[in-house]
């Protein structure tokens, strides 16, 4: 495999193949998310915090080595190679590496090396927490634009993780940091700022890796990004609009169709993403979709035909894409994995009161090996529909 290397609007390798990069998120894995377990988005911290003071602090050691090394495991790599992907995105949480190191991530870079499978390295949680939301590991406050001592510590992880792997060319790139929300212009300027140092602090260690900026307010405004510096430079969006229909939190939508005051079909997508293509190609910039997907429904509201429109608004446009997500209990909302875990045993119980993951650390004693062989993705059912929709791109 070949570093790649973002240069006039386009990826390309070393030989200047160009390379456009169609693939799958890893997401709920190394960064846990509640949804993803069926249950109540909480921080993850929570969920171990609790986990910890029933169980003990070995036991949730124990629990982290058990899930980390079931519910991705080599088998998926394999799978994904043959779906026809050539890109991943790894979701991680910062207090992953604090804890076991580079271990986990040196394990999935050696699978994606034998299959031959770009990664692009996501940081989701960073130090202080970069919005205010669950899937940053964060309790309702973002404090990464308000104390130095947190983006001191991101500084130091990324230029850790780049001294690291700076001669893997299996890396595709740096996404820095997920979803940023800076909400006033005391944050929007910290973020730049934070971002130039970044930029400043990993090419002292490594100047050959793609570095993957998003944009502000869950990677959705990009105009600061032109202030920034573009050479090797990616911009990141996550495309989820409309979200009330993506999302199905009204469940009687459909596409195409009106929503939210809105007409969306291809053209409306195509309108709304003409704004980035524009942006980019006058900066010269690739443009890359880290994050897009939909809760399926089995097709019967659009939805697959808003998935397959989607990607070739991508495609026309030259934008690289990666699909949330690879795997997921199935849910009412929030977008689904192409794999789906549709069982309802006791440690899922979408019926009950503590849902999912909140009910592992009193089931997890009696019930380790059933749990543990249900995150499996030999257990999920696999959402042909979806799959097929993507591998038409895929090549």
């Amino acid at each position: 495999m070949q570093f790649l290397l973002a240069e006039g609007g386009r990826i390309r390798k070393e030989t200047e193949e160009e390379v456009v990069l169609r693939g799958v998120n890893l997401g709920g894995w190394l960064m846990m998310e509640g949804y993803i377990l069926g249950g109540r988005n909480i921080p993850e911290k929570e969920f171990k915090r609790d986990f910890a003071r029933r169980l003990g602090r070995e036991e949730l050691r124990r629990f982290e080595r058990d899930f980390y090394s079931n519910f991705i495991r080599k088998e998926d790599i394999r799978r994904l190679k043959s779906m026809g992907v050539n890109c991943l995105r790894l979701p991680f949480n910062f207090r992953l590496l604090k804890k076991y190191g580079f271990y986990y991530l040196d394990r999935l870079i050696a699978w994606c090396k034998e299959f031959r499978l770009y990664l692009i390295l996501d940081l989701h949680s960073a130090p202080g927490g970069q919005n205010a939301d669950w899937h940053s590991d964060t309790q309702g406050e973002s404090l990464l634009w308000r104390r130095e001592e947190y983006q001191k510590q991101t500084l130091s992880l990324w230029h850790s993780l780049a001294k690291h792997y700076s001669n893997e060319p299996i890396i595709a790139g740096y996404d820095l940091l997920n979803e940023p929300v800076a909400r006033d212009i005391y944050s929007l300027r910290q973020l730049k700022r934070l971002y130039q140092r970044l930029i400043e602090t990993i090419r002292e260690v490594d100047k050959r890796h793609i570095i993957f900026l998003e944009g502000n307010l869950w990677a959705q405004e990009i105009d600061f990004l032109q202030e920034l510096e573009k050479s090797n430079i990616v911009w990141s969006i996550h495309f989820y609009q409309p979200l009330d229909f993506t999302f199905n939190f009204r469940p009687h939508l459909l596409y195409p169709g009106e929503i939210d005051g809105e007409y969306w079909d291809k053209k409306r997508i195509r309108d709304y993403l003409t704004l980035y293509y524009r942006k980019a190609k006058e900066c010269k910039v690739p443009i890359y979709v880290g994050e897009f997907g939909v809760n399926y429904r089995w097709g019967c509201r659009g939805e697959l035909r808003y998935l397959k429109e989607s990607i070739e608004v991508f495609e026309e446009f030259g934008f690289h894409w990666t699909y949330w997500t690879y795997k997921a209990v199935a849910n009412k909302v929030y977008p689904d994995g192409l794999y789906q875990y549709t069982e309802n045993p006791e440690w899922v119980r979408r019926e009950g009161v503590d849902q999912g993951w909140e009910s592992f650390a009193s089931l997890w004693k009696r019930n380790r090996k059933k749990i543990i062989s249900s995150w499996r993705t030999e257990s999920f059912r696999e959402e042909e529909q979806l799959i097929e929709i993507l591998q038409r791109f895929l090549r």
